[in-house]
């Protein structure tokens, strides 16, 4: 989104202009304001740089506010008159599995894309030499600090965060962006042939299963409210073991076979949960009533520490348990429920 400005200022520097208009995958145009730009001398080679700060809107985006640069300078002519790379803040891919080969920088294809067309159309508008190739430079200030509030490194990212996407535009808490992410986790755990998969409702309940249990980093994949998602793609993937590590109100909607567990979906019906609840151990001493959350029906459950509180929270693994392989066509498939303190406290087997 850079590039108009950037080889604008390369090709003279008195065409500096305070937005760029670029072409998007869609066919669509959209402009953005130009934050810093400048022409600098490194290493003996002219360099013109322009950024912008990126607006992720209403998206709880780490980048959300980043700088974003883009840097081209003027090289002899070789195989390719194009040429990406990434910069300072630009993480490098390092394991198997992802959309980009070992040894590139982290710029997946829609947005490697994107960069091209924007380039080829300012090459055009600028008339600038044909016997040239220009080197494109996508840096993010402070990148590597923020790929530290990421997953990247378990996905084999390293130094710096990743430029993602594939129409170009935030959706704010898109579902898209979510299960893209899970893919990509699975991609990589294929990849480096690792058979079975952990999936887990968030960064407790992971942490949960790899204190118990310890397997390789890379098989925790955070599926986060998207079980039935999750489970097909696992399917997918062909995955021979499918563990899943949830609390208490995540595992219950699991066990009920409600496929997308966040509450903007549907918050949890109580009664019907108590409901539930009484089907899979009709003896339980439950109230009908009087509960407004599903922590509330973990406590009362659990204050007895009895025998029957033990075997209820098996049972609700088991009922989730299966309905898990339903959905993964009889994969096998493994559920722990995580406590509110962080430990596995009952699983399906």
């Amino acid at each position: 989104m850079l590039l108009h400005h950037t080889l604008a200022t390369a090709a003279g520097g008195k065409d500096r202009i305070g937005s760029v208009e670029i072409p998007f995958p869609d066919g669509t145009r959209h402009s953005f304001s130009i934050h810093r730009s400048s022409i600098s001398n490194q290493n003996g080679e002219t360099v013109a740089e322009a950024s912008v700060i990126k607006d992720a809107g209403d998206d709880p985006d780490i980048t959300n506010g980043a700088e974003i640069i883009a840097g081209v300078k003027g090289l002899p002519l070789k195989d390719e008159r194009i040429m990406i790379r990434g910069g300072s803040g630009v993480g490098v891919v390092t394991k198997p599995g992802l959309a980009v080969p070992v040894g590139r920088p982290a710029i997946n294809p829609a947005p490697r894309k994107m960069i091209i067309d924007a380039v080829t159309e300012a090459l055009e508008k600028y008339d600038l030499p044909v016997d040239m190739t220009f080197e494109i430079t996508i840096s993010v200030t402070n990148g590597e600090e923020l790929a530290k509030k990421t997953l990247n490194s378990r996905l084999g990212i390293i130094g710096g965060i990743s430029i993602l996407g594939t129409t170009g535009i935030v959706r704010p808490l898109s579902a898209e962006a979510w299960t893209a992410s899970i893919t990509a986790a699975m991609d990589v755990a294929k990849a480096m042939g690792y058979k079975e998969t952990v999936l887990s409702s968030g960064r407790v309940s992971e942490k949960a299963h790899m204190k118990k249990y310890g397997l390789p980093v890379e098989t925790y994949v955070m599926m986060g409210d998207y079980v039935e998602f999750s489970l097909v793609d696992a399917k997918k993937h062909g995955f021979k073991k499918i563990h899943i590590s949830a609390h208490w109100a995540k595992m219950l909607k699991i066990a009920m076979r409600i496929p997308q567990t966040h509450v903007r979906h549907g918050a949890i019906d109580l009664k019907q949960a108590v409901v539930f609840l009484h089907e899979l151990m009709p003896d339980l001493n439950l109230p009908d009533s009087d509960f407004n959350t599903a922590r509330e029906i973990f406590d009362f459950i659990n204050a007895g520490r009895s025998l029957q509180s033990r075997e209820l929270f098996s049972r609700v693994c088991r009922a989730a348990k299966e309905y898990a392989a339903d959905v993964a066509s009889g994969t096998p498939v493994t559920a722990y429920l995580v406590s509110y303190n962080g430990d596995i406290i009952s699983d399906s087997e």
